[in-house]
């Protein structure tokens, strides 16, 4: 036994956050009836919403979690929408009651004022001491539907996950909806057409065991001994091969990314090992997208789109863990839709990518989305939204001291640091969630970054007008302390396009020629500091900066030590 059993990553533990879904099965008797539930345990942020809506197309009903200490989180909303959504039948319970803080009849009330129940239909468990865990199975039993489908037709089933095994190859995941699967037989991809043999099936309970075969409703595993990891794609139906299914079933719809960022080796001969390490992770996480693509400063890497942040922070981490792998991410950006005055319309994805020439319009992606704070921070909340161009939507007390806030802000504003000025505004007692809701209009400038007048790619960024001084003073003094001096003088500028926004110069490194002499002419020296100075313009002309790899980790980093508070 272990504490989180199904927080198998060791990521997932010390952050203490669900980041993969995980499937097990439970045995559980009511009177002299046996059942057998499957438990898909989800995420809740909302980065790994994707995660949740494929569990929720696998399932018949969901229990509603939430903490008695804290209370319903903006993300938790989110999942219940999505599960309200797909008409899943939803038990609302409170957990953590043997909590000292806990209070589950002020939180009962909040729950059944939103999904519409009595505050006695709130189950209490604490999944600590185990108070109320039966009582909550027995209610699932009695609650939720047994899965539908025909155990005589052609089989069919639902691959809503799928893992890579470095022993075993590809592990795929499944939800049988018609027929029945069994070892040995052949099986068929239909989207991608392509046959397997069945080594083995089995079910996960808590640790995957082989079984004789997967009927009606069942979740197990396969695998094939493929080693070729697109073979496995979530969404598709795996059929016989021989008197097969004709209909696929709806898959998922295709993740959209909202966040992009460039992924380096620190060392270049790693970029093989990079590629690979994506393709592994891609088929363990579905929303993750990636192309190769070329930097001036970094040399080889991929352009990789995230769902958020947390997710890209997370993929990082799990790319440098996992495959012992050194990376650079430069600054995440959203994608942004430019119209020139010629009528021809460029996706950027990327600053570098951004066009030449007069914009007649650009476009840039905004979200809705929902804080849910105590009450007291109202004023601090709205400040910080404003500051980030945020429109308020709407305002609802959840309960007295709780209120939910609705606001419709651009996307660019949420993805660098908002999140850590929300939780800092408000001591830690806000939580946030936003999904996409089409985009708006926007005054936007790429500024560069020019040392000795040539453009860094890799520092470039898509900024508002009014944010861009702020960002190219911030880069320039940033620059500054962190490039060594060179022999000559090294200007450090911000620039819009040709018009040059805030400037710094890195000081040349002087030997001193005047050491010789001591007393004497004067015109000596000066003939000495001229031979200097015309040294000094001639490698001007032809020297270059070599940027250090630490000042770029540095420079791309949001928490750089010039943005932390002194003492800390």
């Amino acid at each position: 036994m272990r504490a989180q059993y199904l927080d198998r990553m060791d990521i997932e533990r010390e952050r203490g956050i669900t980041i993969k879904a995980q499937n097990v099965r439970l045995p559980w008797t009511v009177g002299d009836d046996k059942y057998v539930l499957h438990l898909i345990d989800t995420p809740g942020h909302v980065d790994f919403t994707y995660e949740v809506s494929r569990a929720l197309e696998a399932c018949e009903g969901a229990v509603l979690l939430v903490d008695a200490a804290q209370g319903i989180e903006a993300q938790t909303l989110a999942n219940l929408y999505l599960a309200m959504e797909n008409d899943l039948t939803i038990i609302p319970v409170l957990n953590k009651i043997d909590l000292p803080a806990a209070d589950p009849d002020r939180y009962a009330g909040e729950i059944a004022h939103i999904i519409g129940c009595e505050p006695d239909d709130v189950l209490r468990v604490s999944g600590k001491t185990g108070v109320g865990v039966p009582a909550l199975l027995d209610e699932v039993i009695r609650q939720i539907p047994a899965p539908v489908g025909d155990p005589d037709a052609p089989a069919r089933a639902m691959i809503f996950d799928s893992v890579y095994d470095t022993y075993r190859g590809v592990v795929t995941y499944v939800r049988v909806v018609d027929g029945k699967i069994v070892p040995r037989e052949k099986i068929a991809m239909m989207s991608t057409g392509a046959t397997h043999e069945l080594l083995e099936v089995g079910i996960v309970s808590p640790e995957p065991k082989p079984s004789k075969g997967l009927g009606v409703g069942e979740v197990g595993y396969l695998i094939t001994g493929v080693k070729d990891v697109r073979q496995s794609k979530v969404g598709d139906t795996v059929t016989a091969a021989r008197n097969g299914a004709t209909v696929p079933l709806t898959g998922y719809r295709e993740p959209r990314p909202m966040v992009y960022s460039g992924l380096y080796p620190l060392d270049g001969s790693d970029y093989p090992v990079l590629r690979d390490a994506l393709d592994k992770l891609q088929l363990n996480d579905a929303a993750l997208t990636y192309e190769p693509e070329t930097s001036v400063a970094l040399g080889f890497g991929f352009r990789c789109g995230f769902l958020g942040l947390l997710h890209m922070e997370i993929t990082r981490e799990r790319l440098e863990r996992e495959f012992g792998l050194d990376l650079i991410s430069t600054a995440p950006n959203v994608v942004y839709r430019v119209v020139m005055e010629d009528g021809t319309e460029y996706i950027v994805t990327n600053p570098s990518d951004w066009p030449d020439g007069k914009a007649r319009n650009i476009f840039e992606p905004i979200v809705k989305t929902t804080i849910i704070a105590p009450s007291e921070f109202i004023g601090a909340i709205m400040e910080l939204c404003q500051t980030r161009r945020g429109e308020l939507g709407g305002m609802d007390y959840l309960s007295e001291t709780r209120v939910e806030m609705r606001y419709t802000m651009p996307m660019a504003e949420i993805i660098f640091d908002f999140f850590d000025s929300l939780k800092s505004r408000t001591r830690g007692y806000a939580s946030l969630d936003y999904e996409e809701a089409g985009e708006q209009e926007a005054d936007l400038v790429k500024v560069d970054i020019l040392l000795q007048g040539e453009a860094v790619d890799a520092f470039s960024a898509i900024v508002h007008r009014d944010a861009a001084y702020g960002y190219g003073n911030k880069m320039a003094t940033k620059l500054k302390e962190l490039i060594p001096r060179q022999q000559f003088e090294v200007p450090v500028q911000a620039a819009i396009g040709s018009k040059i926004i805030a400037r710094e110069n890195i000081r040349a490194i002087r030997k001193d020629v005047l050491a010789k002499c001591y007393g004497g002419d004067i015109s000596r020296k000066r003939k000495l500091l001229e031979k200097q100075k015309e040294g000094k313009k001639r490698m001007k002309t032809i020297g270059r900066v070599e940027v250090p790899q630490e000042a770029f980790v540095a420079a791309l980093s949001t928490d750089s030590a010039g943005d932390k508070p002194k003492g800390k």
